[in-house]
């Protein structure tokens, strides 16, 4: 009995070690933002891990690691890169190249130039946003092209079945395109209503559903002060706007002051960030269902 129970035990032992250094064992893919994490959890299934390290309270366009970030960075099997300017820090740390693959690299000629607008954004410093629109994913088609250009890199380094992948890629392009579907029916009779934003960071779903949408430079989340309410009345004003998007959600007075000026409010978050409820399809589906509330309420 006793050799028995030994047995057992070395089995248990033995089972434990190759489980723990399985774990360890797992290749770790970096993103710099929440949709390529999302993105690539849904390819790669449980065969990586997937980290995006920014801080939820940080806006990872503007995000500035320490030495230790760099460093879990670095060690990653494969880094994650956006393109279209998004993420700054990118271009101040050497991270190696044969691990880095940049996911827009594919839809360069897409992009959107902007404007310049200089501000700060908390303690992220002074920043310009003239340049390139990096937030490419809230076109649902550019969106597809980077979570196929992920699927690529992926198989390439062998981090995840190229079979599985290729059926993961092909549920995830179904969902996107859905997800597109939907939009381009609840903005189809959106198309004439001018639209003001509270950031200028909707390049890419303006033109992808035709809209029209002008840019405020308010703070996600925070309420306007008296100043800023002016500015937003004088341009709905000008522009005739009936909708204001708010990429997060502000205070139930920010809201109130709005619907004074006459404007419907819209939560849309830009989902640079991991949504506080849901997945990346299903908060784009929230912020939908939000866009089909209002158009409902300037037809009644």
């Amino acid at each position: 009995m006793l050799r028995f129970f030994n047995r057992v035990t070395a089995l248990i032992l033995a089972l434990m070690v190759a489980t723990a250094a399985g774990a360890q064992d797992r290749p770790k893919v970096v993103t710099v933002n929440y949709p390529l994490q999302y993105f690539t959890e849904r390819l790669v299934g449980d065969a990586a891990d997937v980290v995006f390290p920014v801080p939820t309270d940080v806006d990872p366009s503007f995000w500035r690691p320490s030495i230790s970030d760099i460093s879990d960075v670095q060690s990653a099997d494969l880094i994650l890169l956006n393109g279209a300017e998004f993420a700054t820090w990118i271009d101040r740390v050497s991270l190696p190249r044969s691990r880095v693959f940049n996911s827009s690299a594919a839809i360069e000629d897409q992009f959107i130039v902007t404007e310049s607008i200089t501000h700060s954004h908390g303690d992220g410093g002074e920043h310009s946003h003239e340049g390139l629109a990096s937030y490419v994913w809230l076109d649902p088609v550019l969106a597809t092209a980077q979570a196929e250009a992920i699927a690529a890199a992926i198989t390439t380094r062998d981090i995840a079945p190229v079979g599985e992948v290729e059926d993961r890629l092909e549920q995830l392009r179904t969902d996107i395109a859905a997800l597109d579907q939907t939009a381009a029916d609840v903005f189809a009779d959106l198309e004439a209503v001018p639209m003001i934003a509270t950031h200028p960071r909707y390049q890419y779903l303006a033109r992808r559903y035709g809209l029209t949408i002008a840019s405020m430079d308010w703070e996600a989340g925070e309420a306007p002060n008296p100043d800023q309410l002016a500015e937003l009345s004088a341009l709905q004003n000008q522009l005739g706007a009936e909708i204001l998007i708010w990429e997060a959600a502000p205070p139930a007075a920010a809201l109130e002051a709005v619907e004074q000026l006459g404007l419907q409010n819209v939560i849309f978050p830009t989902l640079a960030h991991e949504p506080t409820e849901g997945t990346f399809v299903e908060a784009y589906q929230k912020a939908l269902s939000d866009v089909s509330d209002a158009s409902q309420s300037l037809q009644n």
